[in-house]
């Protein structure tokens, strides 16, 4: 199946001298959520803004659903809705009128109904009357949403979409970006808080120093880098963990009473049960103990690390 996104050699040197994209290749599928992960200045706002007809690129080639993004310009940003980092809203004008003009900009109808459902599914019919300076920067973001969505796009891009938002509003946008993608929208977000991503994406795609580094499917991804750590809680203070563990991957905590086991999910045998019986053949006792698994956080975090 043909992607409704393609990106071949794309690259973009600013005038300064800059490459801020580096032979960039990514395909992304309808229907899917893809998180665009890296850190500030990585590419992933230049990549976007490429994409939507923002920026020009140096030199590649990009297709938005079979089409090109130069020569068919308007074909392709009709496909595609855009919510920036920035607040650029229109300070004088309400929002019903701020949904409705945007709708009007890519040659659709009035289309009422529609403006109210998206509306209503942002939790701002009730403001609908109220001018955009009047409202909070949440409501404000939820006003950019609004208008990336009125002409019904194919395509949402959401740059950091919920910075600056509270818990509850960031929730309410994850739900509504759950529902977009069961209307069959394809969604591309790029995001500072990871969970957002382990809460949302299908896929995640990481970026650094403009090159794309790593695109896996996100369960895939934490199953296979992730890492298990086995947390022990000892009986008594251990002075220092003996020579004869070296084998194994411990960390002792400062206050002494909790050894730390780290080990691959993807080994053919954890170590768990030798370990514990070489504890206890050490006199080392435990009166507890639990395991937890690396979050998407921690992945990424490793993988920028790598790529310094």
């Amino acid at each position: 199946m043909q992607p409704i996104i393609s990106i071949k050699g794309l690259t973009k040197t600013y005038a300064g001298g800059f490459q801020a994209l580096k032979d960039v290749d990514l395909a992304i599928n309808k229907g899917e959520i893809f998180a665009l992960l890296g850190p500030n200045g990585a590419g992933k706002t230049t990549l976007i803004n490429i994409v939507c007809g923002i920026v020009n690129m140096s030199s590649g080639a990009v297709l938005v659903d079979g089409h090109d993004i130069v020569s068919e310009f308007r074909e392709t940003r009709a496909k595609i809705g855009l919510v920036p980092q920035e607040l650029p809203t229109e300070t004088f004008e309400t929002v019903w009128n701020t949904a409705s003009f945007s709708r009007g900009l890519f040659g659709k109808g009035a289309g009422p109904q529609h403006v109210e459902k998206v509306l209503k599914s942002l939790s701002l019919w009730d403001k609908k009357d109220t001018i955009s300076m009047a409202l909070s920067g949440g409501m404000k973001r939820r006003v950019l949403i609004a208008k990336a969505l009125a002409h019904e796009p194919e395509i949402l891009f959401l740059d950091e979409p919920t910075a600056g938002v509270d818990v509850e509003l960031r929730q309410d946008m994850w739900n509504v970006v759950k529902a977009l993608r069961e209307e069959g929208v394809t969604v591309i977000l790029t995001t500072h808080y990871i969970e957002e991503a382990e809460q949302l994406a299908d896929r995640v795609g990481v970026i650094n120093h403009g090159e794309i580094i790593l695109v896996e499917e996100k369960n895939k991804l934490m199953r296979e880098m992730g890492k298990k750590e086995l947390m022990l809680h000892l009986y008594d203070e251990l002075a220092e963990i003996p020579a004869q563990f070296g084998n194994y991957d411990l960390e002792l905590s400062e206050d002494r009473r909790e050894l730390t086991y780290r080990y691959d999910t993807k080994g053919e045998h954890t170590g768990i049960t030798d370990l514990i019986n070489e504890l206890r053949n050490a006199g080392i006792r435990f009166n507890d103990l639990q395991t937890s698994q690396s979050s998407l956080e921690d992945i990424f975090v490793d993988l920028v690390n790598k790529g310094q």
